[in-house]
């Protein structure tokens, strides 16, 4: 793709997010129903004009708080599950502050948390169960961190807590953490490969710009979404992790 093309590509995607910025900004400040939406348009319409499918497999959420434990590979996660259905993310704290990147996550309706401060997890948990209590999904990467791609990580418990802040409400009755996997597993027409990985995944001390520079340049890619049941929590946040842990597990092998 010459530079010039890819140019217009930026320009166009600056000019959809001029337009739906301040309408985001309007619905998340007055409560209106549009701030679902609106990033779920702004994701598909990014990943259209950079060349990203999305095979979407299972059912997604409904109107019943879900808790969406999924793995983590790159920032292309953010995207491609934000094409997928309204939802938020659980990010930490200093994505807040990145250019661009931040502002987006504010519009996203994301959850910041500070992971250098010891209450910072019962805190998020709170704000998450109220969420939740709203009927609100919220994405979770289970990790903690993003991986290469080659092997699943163990998922982490500690913040399914909020899971359990939420089963606190009389108004709800069941909380469900519902599966999803990611999986990328074409590029350029061709199966991914170990050799293929560096240029998707994104993780360690990996610098962001060169994947960013590579994305925009538009290599067709093929993203496999794979939503696993959903598991009704009760109450033991190990067991509900370690079930949602191998149900992406299973999706991925079979991805």
């Amino acid at each position: 793709m010459s530079k010039l093309v890819v140019a217009a590509k930026l320009a166009l995607l600056a000019l959809f997010a001029l337009v739906l910025a301040p309408v985001q900004l309007a619905s998340i400040r007055f409560g209106f129903s549009p701030m679902h939406h609106i990033p779920v348009w702004f994701h598909r319409f990014l990943l259209r004009l950079f060349n990203v499918r999305v095979i979407e497999k299972g059912t997604p959420p409904t109107d019943v708080p879900t808790l969406v434990v999924s793995n983590h590979v790159s920032w292309l996660d953010i995207p491609v599950i934000g094409s997928l259905h309204p939802l938020s993310f659980i990010a930490k704290s200093e994505v807040e502050n990145w250019p661009v990147v931040g502002l987006l996550a504010k519009l996203q309706r994301s959850v910041f948390i500070d992971r250098q401060r010891r209450k910072a997890t019962a805190e998020v948990n709170d704000a998450l169960a109220h969420r939740l209590v709203k009927g609100e999904a919220i994405v979770l990467f289970a990790e903690g961190t993003t991986g290469d791609g080659n092997r699943l990580l163990p998922f982490r418990s500690s913040l399914v807590g909020a899971a359990q802040g939420a089963l606190a409400h009389d108004a709800v009755e069941t909380v469900y953490l519902q599966p999803l996997a990611i999986a990328y597993t074409r590029r350029d027409g061709l199966p991914v490969t170990r050799r293929d990985r560096p240029f998707i995944a994104w993780y360690g001390d990996m610098d962001l710009a060169p994947h960013l520079a590579l994305f925009v340049k538009g290599h067709a890619i093929d993203v496999v979404a794979t939503w696993g049941d959903p598991i009704p929590f009760n109450g033991s946040r190990k067991e509900a992790t370690a079930a949602a842990e191998a149900s992406v597990r299973r999706a991925l092998k079979a991805a």
